[in-house]
């Protein structure tokens, strides 16, 4: 029985690295309908939404059963509870990804990001998915020392996130006022994607080492 049950919580544990791995590719796909005003990629990543809340259902409901099919220790009750918060974090940045088609969808034919702004955006995406692949792999392999490294890249990301803003107020702005709405908009959902991979990131941390990652860098919800 005993055994059983540490399979059922690798398969969670499992599903829950196949499910950072479907993020990666929304922030991916999202990221190339924005800068390319690609509407069919924007509708692939608004569609596949509905998966990852239908995987967030099920293993929310997996962890749930665990719980209550038998006393987990303490090892055991770390990985259960730190996985029902990590598949929240997921969906998430899902639905993120899938904010920033919309605007791509909203904008089609033209671009949302103007031109000026490109280089910004892609090194956003960039990093946000870099993040999220590091946070699932992680986990995938309850590295805590790689989960360690996210909150160096969430300051790369709030670097980024400044000098967007430096652009955005600065007086020789050229582009119309609905861009300037859509950058700030679209930047905040990177940086929320980020701040999301590095709570996840502080969760692997909390389940191998039993302790939750202290000091400024990290970020907690």
């Amino acid at each position: 029985m005993r055994e059983a049950y540490r399979e059922d919580l690798s398969s969670v544990v499992e599903d829950l690295v196949l499910m950072t791995e479907r993020v990666v590719t929304a922030v991916h796909l999202s990221t190339r309908a924005l800068l390319e005003a690609d509407l069919a990629l924007a509708e692939q990543v608004i569609t596949d939404d509905a998966v990852l809340d239908a995987q967030h259902d099920d293993l929310e409901a997996r962890c749930f059963v665990l719980l209550a099919r038998q006393a987990p220790v303490a090892g055991e009750l770390r990985t259960i509870v730190a996985a029902m918060r990590m598949v929240a974090d997921l969906v998430r940045m899902g639905d993120l990804a899938c904010h920033v088609a919309k605007i791509a969808r909203l904008r089609y034919p033209t671009k949302a990001v103007p031109e000026g702004l490109v280089p910004n955006f892609e090194l956003m995406a960039r990093v946000a998915e870099g993040m999220v692949a590091t946070a699932g792999r992680a986990l995938s392999e309850r590295n805590a020392h790689d989960a360690a490294k996210l909150a160096d890249s969430d300051e790369e990301m709030d670097e980024l996130r400044k000098s967007q803003f430096r652009i955005l107020l600065g007086t020789e702005w050229p582009y119309s006022v609905e861009a300037a709405v859509d950058v700030a908009l679209l930047g905040r959902y990177y940086e929320r994607i980020a701040d999301h991979a590095v709570i996840m990131a502080s969760r692997v941390i909390y389940v191998v080492t039993g302790n939750h990652p202290a000091g400024d860098n990290w970020t907690y919800a």
